[in-house]
C-alpha cells in the first residue's frame, strides 16, 4: 500500500518527464535545469511566501534542486520579470494583457497555472470589534470618514494594495490614513500594539505564522467581512473555497521559462497530490481536493472449535 501511494504523488512529475521527453529538447541548451534538477529563482508575491517556502522545502528534500525564493512585492515582481532578473514568479493574479505583450516580444508564452486560493484578510487587536464592512473599507480607502482610524498595509506596492484599488476604483494609494511597512509580519506586530487601526494582509501569514510571529498572532483577532449579501463572512478554509468571503483571490505560478526546466517541474509539483495536500493543510485552498488513501484492517478472529 505504501509503494502504490508513493507512487502515485509522484504521478504529475511522470507527466512532466514524459513530455519533456517527447519534446526532445536538452535542458542544457536553454539553461542549467532539467525539470527536477539544477538551480532556479523565483520571485514570490511577499503575501504568499510562507505557502511557498512549504513547498520548495519538500521538493527539495524529493529532488536534486536548489529554489531560491525571492519575496517582493507585486509591482516589483512584476517589474524584475519583465527584466529577466528571474524566469518564475508567483502571484494572486494572472499576468495582464498589457503585462504578456512584454513577453511576445521575445517569443514567450507565459505559462499560467492555476494552484490554489487564498484570500486578504483584516486584523485588529483582540479588544477591538471583529466585524467589518467592506464598503467602510472602501469607502475610507476613498477619503470618505467613517469612523476607519488607519489601514496598514505592507507595502505601497503590495498585492494587497493593487487590489483594494481596484475593488475602490482607485489607480494610487490613498495618502491619508494608509500606512505601510515592508513585511506582513510587521503589520502584524504593529496593529497588536496599535488599537483601532486595521492590518490588511495575506492570510497564509495568520494560518502559517512564523515561529517568532506564533505569540503576537495570539494578540490579534480576524475580522469577518461584511459582504453584498450584508452577511459577515469569517475567511475560512470553506469560505474561501465558496467564494462566500468577498476577498478570495487565486493564485497562480507564472513561468517564462521558453523551455521544459524547472519551472515545470516545480508547477507540476505544486499541483500535484503532495503540493495541494500541503496547500490543503496550510489553511488555504487547493485548486483541487487531494484524495484520500482509506486502509482497511480486518480486526476479526476465527472463533476454534
Amino acid at each position: 500500500m505504501k509503494n502504490k501511494i508513493k507512487y502515485f504523488f509522484l504521478i504529475p512529475i511522470f507527466i512532466a518527464l514524459i513530455i519533456f521527453s517527447c519534446e526532445k529538447k536538452n535542458f542544457n541548451t536553454a539553461g542549467n535545469d532539467s525539470i527536477i534538477e539544477g538551480k532556479i529563482t523565483i520571485l514570490v508575491d511577499e503575501t504568499l511566501t510562507p505557502i511557498i517556502e512549504d513547498q520548495v522545502q519538500v521538493f527539495e528534500n524529493k529532488y536534486k534542486a536548489k529554489i531560491t525564493i525571492v519575496p517582493q512585492s507585486e509591482k516589483e515582481a512584476i517589474l524584475s520579470l519583465a527584466q529577466d532578473k528571474a524566469k518564475v514568479i508567483v502571484l494572486p493574479r494572472k499576468l495582464t494583457p498589457e503585462e504578456n505583450k512584454i513577453f511576445k516580444k521575445k517569443n514567450i508564452v507565459p505559462r499560467a497555472t492555476l494552484f490554489g486560493t487564498d484570500a486578504i484578510a483584516f486584523v485588529k487587536s483582540k479588544t477591538a470589534d471583529t466585524l467589518i464592512s467592506l464598503t467602510d473599507v472602501l469607502d475610507f480607502m476613498k477619503g470618505k470618514q467613517n469612523g476607519i482610524k488607519g489601514l496598514v498595509f505592507d507595502n505601497p506596492n503590495s498585492s494587497t494594495v493593487s487590489y483594494l484599488n481596484q475593488m475602490a476604483g482607485l489607480k494610487a494609494i490613498p495618502e491619508k490614513g494608509i500606512f505601510s511597512f515592508k513585511t506582513n509580519d510587521e503589520v502584524i506586530e504593529y496593529v497588536s500594539k496599535n488599537d483601532g487601526m486595521i492590518g490588511v494582509i495575506g492570510m497564509n501569514w495568520i494560518s502559517q505564522p512564523s515561529l517568532k510571529m506564533q505569540n503576537t498572532v495570539k494578540t490579534i483577532s480576524v475580522l469577518s467581512v461584511k459582504n453584498s449579501k450584508n452577511e459577515y463572512i469569517y475567511p475560512s478554509q470553506d469560505n474561501i473555497a465558496s467564494k462566500k468571503y468577498p476577498l478570495a483571490r487565486d493564485l497562480y505560478i507564472i513561468n517564462c521559462q521558453g523551455y521544459e526546466g524547472l519551472g515545470m517541474g516545480f508547477s507540476s509539483f505544486i499541483t500535484g497530490e503532495i503540493g495541494q495536500r500541503i496547500i490543503l493543510k496550510s489553511g488555504l485552498v487547493p485548486f483541487r481536493v487531494p484524495g484520500r488513501n482509506i486502509i482497511i484492517k480486518n480486526n476479526s478472529t476465527k472463533k476454534s472449535n
